[in-house]
């Protein structure tokens, strides 16, 4: 346990002398603030109305209140959710050969499978962060623009299904982490974290009966965003879920243990 709590402050470090840690924050701060300021031009289509592709943005809007509000920041935290909590996790293990940090890494008196749980744990946290500052943003703007329909009962199941929606994106980095080991670097795990993102938008566009399928369309299909006519996830969706998040997660391990890193 000792060696663990090492580790984690260890990685804690060096992700808080990194410029990317502040970089990510201000970048999940401004989507937040984004969303609000698109509802506030649907609140004010005359505003929108000499922009073209303003106004096609806001005519996706389901409405011009907080409900509409809650179901854009829930598709919002799903896509951004996958393309952050990825590229950190890109960043996190690939810096590692980026850097050629990894010998010097593996020298220390601690074992490959603690360093790769110290990084996740790290990275879980973070994520989870990032994930809450949109949210916090995304409602203290809407507050600001005094967006119409406030409601506390409304708020509370939203706010349990936006956390679950981060949550599940937050589990799902480990393949991505054994890509970037794999790899040896960040352009696989950001090219995987782009394809992932793409296929997954294809697959509920042509082929939504596969999403039931798709480990990353999980999240989607559980917070109902994609529609009712799409199925919701059953036993067999989130077993799937598991399974892959298991599998990135002990394929990582097995890589650091067994993998030549000469």
């Amino acid at each position: 346990m000792k060696r663990l709590q090492a580790a984690l402050w260890v990685e804690f470090l060096k992700v808080r002398r990194t410029k990317i840690l502040p970089v990510s924050f201000f970048f999940f701060m401004f989507i937040g603030v984004m969303m609000g300021m698109l509802l506030f031009l649907s609140m004010h289509p005359e505003l929108a109305s000499h922009s073209s592709t303003i106004s096609m943005k806001t005519s996706f809007l389901g409405g011009s209140d907080w409900n509409a509000f809650y179901e854009l920041l829930i598709q919002i935290i799903l896509t951004v959710g996958v393309i952050g909590f990825g590229f950190i996790t890109s960043w996190s293990f690939g810096r590692e050969f980026s850097d050629r940090a990894i010998k010097d890494l593996l020298a220390l008196p601690v074992s490959r499978t603690t360093l790769v749980i110290s990084k996740f744990l790290v990275l879980f946290v973070w994520s989870i962060l990032l994930g809450i500052t949109v949210l916090l943003t995304a409602m203290g703007t809407g507050l600001l623009i005094q967006i119409p329909g406030w409601s506390p009962a409304a708020l509370y199941p939203f706010i349990g299904k936006y956390m679950v929606c981060v949550f599940l994106n937050a589990l799902i980095i480990t393949p991505v982490a054994l890509v970037a080991s794999i790899g040896r670097g960040y352009m696989l795990p950001i090219s995987f974290v782009i394809l992932i993102l793409i296929i997954t938008q294809l697959i509920f566009v042509g082929l939504p009966g596969l999403s039931f399928w798709f480990p990353w369309a999980i999240p989607s299909l559980y917070s109902r965003v994609a529609g009712e006519a799409i199925p919701a996830p059953g036993i067999i969706s989130y077993l799937l879920f598991l399974i892959t998040i298991l599998a990135g997660l002990f394929g990582t391990l097995f890589w650091w243990r067994y993998a030549d890193h000469k």
